[in-house]
């Protein structure tokens, strides 16, 4: 802010204007008020890394998530004298309902209304068509989810449908904008796990390595240092790895090894659709961050066996416990044993599972295509098994 007037009157604003008070806030702590006023209202905006426009769409983005409903109003004013419009604000809202939760949009929105009212605002509804998501990202997400249809079918549903199929189409908000919102709502939260996804797909919609570095400095003000800092290592990593992709740098810091505990992977019972018997599948993972590469441990009680399938690229089978079977369609019967490695071709009808008299546990590893890693077909006729 240039002007200095500008910064006075916000902070008027924020702390329920100019002499409501018999205390000021500078009166208590006279070197945050200092700095309040000089930097976080005054040098901060005036950084040439980030426009006004996304300081303060990434400021109402944070102050939404945080609850500040006083200097969310406030900034909500500033983001319009910026060139947000009504329509984009109220995108805003709609979107974080998403990503911080409905009670969290619902106050956003209230607050947007009272800030519209005040300024004798009103929202222009858009006739533009819904917009196209890059199909490649789109079949990477996909992929990732297929895992995620089997443990938690009804949030893999509305993922796809609803938040991909609906929100992120919406043209009321351009998509380089409505990543640094998601992007801003997530450093402001403290789950920078979720990051990677977000801050690859607002680089791809235009954002600027640069741009994304300041993020994290204008945020450290409105959210706290420690959350731009735990931020700062999955930044750092993002950029990195797109500065190698376009040539930038020939070295890249190897990625850390990931344990994930046994108790902490997605476990669940085979549906009866799928399996006949009694069947538990855990340890599922994704073995690359596309989401293309993934398995599971599966345990075979005896007698219990999937379904006919196939697998669009094909399977691998590690036999690590017990005396199992595999057929291929019109050939005969295998029997796997610990140690057995089982290799499947692609689009091959089979099925898999223990024999009558002994359990059996494999690890079965699969390529997904277009987010599918198998075709599930009919339960395999007891006649077949005997």
């Amino acid at each position: 802010m240039k002007n200095p007037t500008a910064a006075v009157a916000l902070l008027a604003t924020l702390t329920g204007g100019l002499g409501a008070r018999k205390a000021e806030p500078e009166a208590a702590a006279p070197t945050q008020a200092r700095i309040h006023a000089d930097i976080v209202h005054g040098e901060l905006w005036e950084r040439a890394e980030l426009s006004p426009r996304d300081r303060s769409l990434i400021t109402v983005a944070a102050l939404s998530v945080g609850g500040r409903q006083a200097p969310l109003r406030a900034h909500m004013g500033l983001a319009l004298d910026n060139g947000l419009s009504p329509e984009e604000l109220s995108e805003v809202a709609t979107h974080l309902s998403f990503y911080a939760g409905f009670p969290v949009g619902t106050d956003t929105a209230i607050a947007l209304a009272e800030v519209l009212d005040e300024r004798d605002l009103t929202l222009t509804p858009s006739d533009a068509p819904p917009l196209s998501l890059d199909p490649d990202r789109e079949a990477a997400r996909k992929a990732s989810e297929a895992q995620l249809a089997a443990l938690a079918p009804g949030l893999a549903h509305y993922t796809d449908a609803l938040l991909f199929g609906e929100i992120w189409r919406r043209p009321g908000l351009a998509p380089r904008d409505r990543s640094l919102v998601t992007v801003a709502a997530l450093i402001a939260m403290g789950q920078p796990e979720q990051l990677p996804f977000h801050l690859e797909r607002a680089l791809a919609a235009g954002l600027t390595p640069t741009e994304a570095s300041e993020v994290l400095n204008h945020l450290a003000f409105f959210c706290g240092w420690p959350r731009a800092f735990s931020a700062l290592p999955v930044v750092t990593q993002v950029l990195a790895g797109g500065q190698e992709s376009k040539g930038a740098s020939a070295d890249k810091m190897p990625e850390a090894v990931q344990v994930t505990p046994r108790e902490q992977a997605p476990s669940f019972a085979g549906p009866p659709d799928k399996f006949t018997g009694e069947v538990q599948v855990e340890s599922l993972f994704l073995a690359d961050l596309e989401g293309k590469n993934g398995g599971g441990m599966v345990h075979f009680q005896p007698g219990a066996h999937t379904a006919w399938h196939t697998h669009p690229r094909g399977q691998t089978l590690i036999v690590t416990a017990g005396e199992g079977w595999v057929q291929q369609e019109g050939l005969e019967r295998h029997t796997i044993r610990v140690g057995d490695i089982v290799r499947i071709p692609p689009d091959v009808r089979h099925w898999h599972g223990a024999t009558d008299r002994s359990a059996m546990s494999h690890i079965a590893i699969a390529e997904s295509v277009d987010g599918s890693s198998v075709t599930w077909m009919e339960l395999v006729d007891p006649a077949d098994v005997d």
